[in-house]
This record gives structure tokens, C-alpha cells and sequence, in this order.
């Protein structure tokens, strides 16, 4: 949005250097600034009686050399799965300690749930999991939240961030049971809930700079003009040059096929080139990447909406501009439905069908109808939509950003990031489907070209700080990637350690990922034991479970010895089924009832010993 003298209250000349200066700001500079002009304000409305008064709190907050203004005390927890809400809280605790309110920052499964009482200001960042679920981290606080042991929490002030993704049922639904039951025992909102989609980082910049203004109203301070400098100064050098938000492009080195002539599954290997980007990762992060719509795609929605390619439209709230085609390829997305999208779209149509859809009695249907569809299809049955392209998107969401667990060590190679991606496609409702992110890299994705990528930290999936330590890794498919990234890391640094891999997919000959790696790997020791389960190479199917059963006296041995075990795949049925195995082969090896044994899987997620990459 450009302002004009007319439309503002600044002259010329402001107007003119707030509009170049706005457009060049990142979301975590425009939150600071909004928190730091509403501390600004909040000075200027102290009592003018004592002028000495004022001068000292100005300075407690502003001066190197006295002390910070008295505020209570920020405690910020965190409930993450795939590590968006670490990248978040990573934001949060920057921005508050540059405005000098203290701040204990703290991984749900790390803090202690009867510290709760004692908590002055309490900041929740969770996402949500699976069909409503906590993520792993936060179910212990979670349960004790809503128990009986959790304390009355009067004079404690509370606001929570919630990520989801709105083609769920249950929408964020771990934030909204936090903020309800926090509200239950007592606690006062700073400021309302914020329910974030895929694409969540203007409302989570939003939601801080809200809990900013709150926060700041209660320490009365001010910055002077050099101090402000010197505090942005800071931060553009603090804050990494390439994130979410300015994704660093990626020279692609390397794309081949893993799988062999035969297959009938395409599993890419994506080497890229971090060179000059100055990112950094760990093995057990991922690699964001922010992906583009198929051309051909776009070029059929537009007909099927008899839309003008060449159309301007509005792609965000500062009024940037791209045409209708540019726009559907590279900001909105259009792959997918969701019942939010359907009710806003049943607005823009005089189809009553799409109304009649939408009524609760129908919502089976609906869900049937959403499964397996997209804005094609929608706009077949429903349309024609009865507004203009430009106003049609600003019901969109954004093309979320993909996240592939990295499946290389840094350490192995410096200035290099690679990704093990399976290209998704499929038959759908009379039309071939395919999978927005990995087609594009398996179809569109050519050495020489680049991808825009960042990289997203994942403190929940880490090998063991002590090298010694037995570590188990179940996958199946890419599943196994991060445990490439494990062992590469593993073999750089010497690590002494056992380590045990159950590895699934369909057949040996044509699947077998990465087979001459784990093979010297085993030659070499690097990797003490290797089972392996090709489902579609006998009768009767067998997955990775069925392995882990097999081999339940040794595996339960491994635990008992204090082996880390990790899972990577997919939740509903592989990482489902694993954990129903794990539980039977502790129940049996152990001589317990399923109850001790559920009770020690809990203390293995817990002790931080049973780890999950799920999705």
C-alpha cells in the first residue's frame, strides 16, 4: 500500500521515505518497529508532575549505563513437531531481549509443568498434530494441563500462537485446548489467541507485535534515535541473510533417480550448493522449499475460470502487484481444498449446489468432495465465480512452503545440502494429480537451475550428545534420508556407538535406497546391523514392524542398554504401526503388562530417547 500526503498524516517528504523504506523491511523488522513506536508512546504518556521521574525511566530502559526498566518476566514454551514453531520462538526471544524483557525460553517436554504457578507472563507456541494431537513434545504438559494436578493460575497472563493447517478437521486444535484451558484455571489473555495456516508468518509477526505493544505499555520506555540505529544495525547482523521469508536460491549440483528401470515409484536425490548463503544445519533438520505451481496447471485453471492471464492482482497486503499468471504459478495455491476455502467460495457463486454442500448435514460429503480435488475441479462443478480474478485470490491461501528431511552431514559436505524426495503422483476423480514441490523437482528441477530453499531446525529428531551411545533408526522409503545425514555425521566424527537400521519399501531390485552406501557403511562398521523389508517382494507383505517383531529380544537388549530409537516416516500408518510394535515387543522382552510398557515407551520419550519424524 503506497501512502500519499492526501491519505496520511506526513508531508512530502516523509511520505516519500516511508514508502522506500516500508517495502525493504522484513516481518521481524516491522514488529520491532511496532513494538518499539508503542513504547515510544507509552513514554510520552507518563504524568508530566515529576520530569525527573520520567527522565530515569526513559533511561532504565534506553541507557548502557543503568539498569533495565523492572518487567515481569516472559516465559516462552514451545510445542513443536517439524520445528516452525522453533523458527517462531527463535523470532520471539530475539525480538524481546532486544527490548531488554527478560525471557526463559523453554521446550515444552523440558519445563517442569508445576513451574507453571510461578510463571508471570506466559507466551504458548504450539503447532497442532495429526487429527487434532499434541505434538510429541507437549503431551506430557498437555495431559497434566488438563488433570487434576494442575494448579489455579491467577495473576498469570498468557497469550498463544497456534500453527495448523486449515485442510485439518482440527484446525490448530492443541493451541485453542491450551488457550481455553489456561483461561479455565485462572490466567488473564495479554492477547488473543492467534491461529496461524501453512503460510503463518504474517500473522505470527502480527501476533508479536501485538504481545509486543501489551508488554511494552507496562515498562513505560524510550530509545533515542542512535540507539534505535544501532538496534536495527543489530539485528539485520544477528538475523541470518536467508530465511523463511528470503529463501536463499540454490544452485542444483545433482538430480538423479534412486530408484531403478522398473520402479514404479520415482524417489529423487537432490543435491544443492549453500555456498555464500551462510546456512547452517544439523543432521535431523529439514530443508524448506518454496515451491511453484505447475504452468500447464495454471494455464487450465485460468481457462476453466475464463480469467484474463495478463490481469494485475494484489499478492499481499502491501499492494505488491504480478499478473494473474505469475501469480497463480509462484504465491497462491491451488492444488488443494479445504472447507474455509469452500465457504469463502460459495460467496463468490450463485451456484446453490456449492451452498448446499456446505450444510451441516452434509459434512461427510464435503469431505468426500474436498479429498483428492482441487481449484480446478471447483471451479468446474461451481463456478463461474462472480468476481473479477483480482478479487477471487484474496480468498487464497499462500503455497506453503514443503519441508524434506536433510539427508546429508555437513560436516561430510561443507557448502552442500542433499534431499532424498519421492515425486508424488496420482489418478484422482477422472484426472492425473501430482505433487506440487516434488514433481517440480523431479519434472522441472534441472542441474544448473536453482531452487529457493532455507533451512528449518528440528531439535526434536538430534543424535545423542554422547557418541557412545546405541542408536536404532526405523524408516521406510525416504524415510530414510536423515539417517544418511546420521551415519555421514557419525563416520566424520568417529562416533563409537552401535547402530541398528530397519529399512522398508517395495522391492529390492528397483528400491533399495542408497543400497551401496549402507553397504560399505556395514563393511566399514560405521553401521553395526541392517534389517531389511520389501513388501512387494513376497505373498504375504512385510513392512518394517514386521522386522522389528522378529528381531524383539535383540531390539528390547539395544533399549535396555540405553539405545536412542528413531522413526521417520509416515504417521498414520508406518510411524502407527512401529509404535504398536515397540510397545509389543517392550510388553513381551520385558515380562510387563501393556500398561508398564506404555508406561516405559513414555519414559523413553521423555529421557528424550525415543525420537519421531513424522508426517
Amino acid at each position: 500500500m503506497q501512502l500519499h500526503v492526501k491519505n496520511s498524516p506526513f508531508n512530502e517528504e516523509q511520505t516519500e521515505l516511508i514508502n522506500r523504506l516500508i517495502p525493504t523491511l522484513t516481518d521481524h523488522q516491522k514488529a520491532w518497529l511496532t513494538g518499539y513506536l508503542s513504547a515510544a508512546q507509552a513514554t510520552q504518556a507518563l504524568p508530566s508532575a515529576d520530569p525527573a521521574e520520567k527522565s530515569q525511566v526513559q533511561q532504565g530502559a534506553g541507557s548502557q549505563g543503568t539498569s533495565p526498566a523492572v518487567t515481569r518476566e516472559v516465559t516462552l514454551l514451545i510445542g513443536s513437531h517439524t520445528g516452525n514453531g522453533e523458527s517462531v520462538a527463535n523470532d520471539v526471544e530475539e525480538t524481546l531481549k532486544k527490548e531488554q524483557i527478560k525471557v526463559s525460553r523453554f521446550s515444552m517436554d523440558e519445563f517442569k509443568p508445576k513451574s507453571l504457578s510461578k510463571v508471570e507472563d506466559l507466551l504458548v507456541i504450539t503447532s497442532t498434530h495429526g487429527d487434532g494431537d499434541p505434538p510429541d513434545n507437549a503431551l506430557e504438559l498437555h495431559e497434566f494441563l488438563h488433570s487434576k494436578r494442575a494448579p489455579k493460575l491467577e495473576g498469570v497472563r498468557f497469550s498463544v500462537l497456534s500453527l495448523g493447517d486449515s485442510s485439518y478437521e482440527f484446525f490448530c486444535q492443541t493451541g485453542k485446548d491450551f488457550d481455553q484451558r489456561l483461561e479455565e484455571l485462572g490466567a488473564k489473555r495479554l492477547f488473543d489467541r492467534v491461529d496461524c495456516d501453512l503460510d503463518f508468518e504474517e500473522p505470527a509477526a502480527q501476533w508479536l507485535s501485538g504481545v509486543l505493544g501489551v508488554l511494552n505499555e507496562s515498562k513505560a520506555a524510550d530509545v533515542s534515535a542512535q540507539e534505535t540505529s544501532e538496534a536495527a544495525e543489530s539485528s539485520s547482523v544477528n538475523q541470518p541473510a536467508y530465511s523463511r521469508t528470503n529463501p536463499f536460491h540454490a544452485e542444483i549440483l545433482e538430480n538423479i533417480n534412486l530408484n531403478g528401470r522398473g520402479s514404479n515409484k520415482e524417489t529423487r536425490h537432490i543435491e544443492l550448493d549453500l555456498e555464500g548463503s551462510n546456512l547452517s544445519y544439523q543432521p535431523g533438520d529439514s530443508l524448506g522449499i518454496i515451491p511453484e505451481n505447475d504452468p500447464a496447471l495454471v494455464d487450465q485453471l485460468i481457462e476453466a475460470a475464463g480469467w484474463d492471464p495478463d490481469e494485475s492482482v494484489s499478492i499481499n497486503k502491501d499492494g505488491d502487484i504480478r499478473s494473474l499468471h505469475e501469480a497463480l504459478i509462484k504465491v497462491f495455491e491451488i492444488t488443494s481444498l479445504s472447507k474455509p476455502l469452500i465457504e469463502k467460495a460459495a460467496a463468490l457463486t450463485g451456484n446453490e449446489g456449492l451452498k448446499e454442500l456446505l450444510k451441516p448435514e452434509q459434512s461427510e460429503k464435503l469431505k468426500t468432495y474436498i479429498y483428492g480435488r482441487d481449484l480446478i475441479d471447483l471451479t468446474e462443478d461451481y463456478g463461474p465465480w462472480e468476481v473479477p480474478a483480482k478479487e477471487f485470490v484474496g480468498i487464497l491461501r499462500k503455497i506453503p512452503a514443503r519441508l524434506y528431511s536433510i539427508a546429508s552431514s555437513p560436516n561430510a559436505n561443507p557448502d552442500e545440502v542433499h534431499l532424498t524426495i519421492g515425486a508424488l503422483r496420482y489418478d484422482s476423480n477422472g484426472r492425473n494429480r501430482t505433487g506440487v514441490c516434488s514433481v517440480q523437482c523431479a519434472e522441472r528441477s534441472e542441474p544448473g537451475s536453482s531452487l529457493p530453499v532455507f533451512v528449518q531446525s528440528n531439535n526434536n529428531f538430534r543424535l545423542p550428545e554422547n557418541p557412545d551411545t546405541p542408536v536404532i533408526m526405523i524408516g521406510a522409503g525416504t524415510g530414510v534420508a536423515p539417517y544418511r545425514a546420521f551415519l555421514e555425521e557419525r563416520e566424520e566424527s568417529g562416533a563409537s556407538g552401535k547402530s541398528w537400521l530397519f529399512f522398508g519399501d517395495q522391492h529390492f531390485v528397483t528400491d533399495f535406497l542408497y543400497q551401496t552406501e549402507w553397504l560399505k557403511w556395514l563393511k566399514e562398521g560405521v553401521l553395526t546391523r541392517m534389517d531389511v523389508a520389501f513388501s512387494r517382494d513376497s505373498e504375504e507383505k512385510v513392512y518394517v514392524q514386521h522386522r522389528m517383531l522378529e528381531k524383539g529380544k535383540e531390539l528390547f537388549e539395544w533399549l535396555e542398554a540405553g539405545a536412542n530409537v528413531y522413526v521417520c516416516g509416515d504417521e498414520k500408518f508406518m510411524a502407527k504401526d512401529v509404535n504398536a510394535a515397540l510397545l509389543s515387543i517392550i510388553e513381551r522382552e520385558g515380562n510387563l503388562t501393556l500398561q508398564e510398557a506404555e508406561a516405559y515407551l513414555a519414559n523413553l520419550r521423555s529421557q528424550k530417547r525415543y525420537l519421531r519424524d513424522v508426517y
